[in-house]
């Protein structure tokens, strides 16, 4: 069992944004958020992270309502052009780093974390999705929140976070389900 006042020490130690505990109930699965991965992400279907890899909605809530408690972590990051994509996702990095630095923050306290982060999963340079194989490295990727049908914003209005800070200012996310 983690002992919350451990993890939040260490967690203030972290160049978080913004950290909430909170319950896997309070979080709104949606088919409408996977409907956008399914009609505008390049990786739908190429990714053992992404949709249909990760199954369906309902089993995604299935396993995340599984867990008793969630961790959501925020980093933020300034851009020169937040339309150039490539710049922005590049990123990406130092925010799976964090996440996977809070992973391992729990796993010392005896919790193997269920981890969603930002990614379509660039571990690999070609996933084995491809080839009908399983991951070669399930214990690393972490599929994207918006892969399983989770809404933020809702959430994130009800404690008063704004989801943008400027226009050039990228928000990052991750939730870790934990017992």
């Amino acid at each position: 069992m983690i002992d919350k006042g451990l993890l939040e020490e260490q967690l203030a130690e972290l160049p978080l944004y913004v950290y909430h505990f909170m319950t896997p109930e309070e979080l709104e699965f949606s088919d409408r958020i996977r409907w956008i991965c399914e009609h505008e992400c390049p990786m739908y279907g190429k990714s053992w992270a992404c949709p249909p890899g990760v199954g369906s909605v309902a089993q995604c809530r299935e396993k995340c309502l599984g867990s008793r408690e969630c961790l959501m972590i925020a980093t933020i990051t300034e851009v020169a052009d937040i339309s150039d994509l490539t710049a922005t996702l590049a990123t990406r990095g130092d925010h799976e780093d964090l996440t996977d630095q809070v992973r391992d923050l729990m796993r010392q306290q005896g919790t193997e974390p269920y981890v969603l982060s930002t990614e379509a999963c660039a571990r690999c340079e070609r996933c084995t999705i491809a080839d009908g194989m399983p991951c070669r490295f399930p214990d690393r990727m972490h599929p994207c929140v918006e892969s399983h049908g989770i809404n933020l914003l809702g959430l994130l209005e009800e404690m008063g976070l704004a989801f943008q800070y400027g226009e050039n200012v990228v928000t990052w996310f991750s939730l870790l389900f934990f017992d």
